[in-house]
């Protein structure tokens, strides 16, 4: 376990992801920050859709 102190100053929170790697007689631990996709988050809103009624709504006024 990672004690508090550590993980508050290093912005770790429960269910980050860490690495550790060994150097000479010591272990050091980095958090991994990944950064998501946003990619595709979008995808099957049918916001295109909405759009184009929008639009047409707006040509009718």
């Amino acid at each position: 376990m990672i004690p508090k102190e550590m993980r508050d100053r290093l912005g770790i929170i429960p269910g980050d992801e860490v690495s550790f790697v060994l150097e000479e007689r010591a272990v050091r631990m980095e958090p991994i920050h990944v950064k998501p996709s946003l990619l595709g988050i979008l995808a099957g809103l049918e916001l295109t859709a909405e759009l184009e009624a929008d639009r047409r709504k707006e040509t009718d006024r």
